[in-house]
């Protein structure tokens, strides 16, 4: 549970950082520093140890498209941090897993209960009171986490196919490289180095924090169920909370706030849920 809360307040001080160095710095080279930082210590890493192993896949074209998946998924975060408050973006992104719930319904055809039904139509009212549609605190910015979210729920479709028959540590290696190539187009437009240190020291932390908080949660899953771990990941809402109060002074309104509160208690009740049944399924019958 440390391992997991340590790799949830990375991830909170990454949207925190990567929002003040795009202020004053190109978001799409800051994109790219991510993306390669990720890409060259996980190969400085990982190939020592696993050799040609670690470039060994039987789906390179779904390994493309999973890098990709994510890039979008990161540029529509940092557009979002860039022009939202930290603690709304964080509280909208977390409403990924009923959106997977609902697209696996939907498009795999996968049996919903009525239960998990009204969960997802609870987070996506608690997703409603935070962009009130149509009220003055509404612009467009409020959509960008919307595409992220959908982006995203694709891709943890795709990863969920994948691992089946995929080592994690290849796909983490693709990503980082996918990412980084991919990113490395709209560099002949945008490059910039850092002007100050304050640049260079926040580019340096967002990949870090990246990189790590991926590490220590890889870990925490590794030495506990999911069931004590996926709780958990809500309260990067209030990590993130804290980052936009400390860095930007920003404090949510009340309707905000409960409609955070509505995300993360649909949130943690469908992981419940999803857990409770998994168990049922793999209990035998009486007789």
């Amino acid at each position: 549970m440390a391992l997991a809360l340590t790799a949830l307040a990375c991830f909170a001080t990454l949207d925190t950082t990567t929002k003040y160095v795009t202020l004053t710095f190109p978001l799409l080279v800051a994109l790219w520093f991510r993306y390669a930082f990720q890409a060259i210590v996980t190969t400085a890493i990982m190939l020592p140890v696993r050799g040609r192993a670690l470039l060994r896949t039987a789906h390179p074209r779904y390994q493309a498209l999973r890098g990709a998946l994510l890039l979008f998924t990161s540029l529509f975060t940092f557009l979002s941090v860039r022009y939202m408050p930290l603690g709304e973006f964080t509280a909208i992104a977390m409403i990924t897993p009923l959106v997977v719930t609902l697209l696996a319904a939907t498009l795999l055809g996968e049996k919903v209960s009525a239960l998990r039904w009204a969960l997802v139509v609870g987070g996506f009212a608690g997703t409603l009171l935070i962009i009130r549609p149509g009220s003055a605190m509404f612009n467009w910015t409020m959509l960008l986490p919307l595409v992220m979210v959908a982006n995203y729920a694709v891709f943890q479709i795709l990863t969920s196919k994948m691992v089946k028959t995929e080592d994690p540590v290849t796909m983490h290696f693709y990503t980082g490289w996918v990412g980084t190539l991919l990113a490395s187009l709209a560099l002949p437009f945008v490059w910039r180095l850092p002007d100050t240190a304050g640049q260079w020291a926040g580019l340096l932390l967002m990949g870090a924090m990246g990189t790590i908080g991926h590490f220590l949660l890889i870990q925490a899953y590794r030495r506990t169920a999911a069931a004590t771990i996926t709780p958990l990941l809500y309260s990067q809402i209030g990590f993130a909370l804290l980052g936009g109060w400390l860095v930007f002074s920003h404090v949510p309104d009340g309707w905000a706030l409960v409609g955070m509160v509505m995300i993360a208690s649909c949130g943690a009740a469908a992981a419940w849920l999803a857990v409770r049944e998994s168990r049922l399924q793999l209990e035998p019958l009486e007789v």
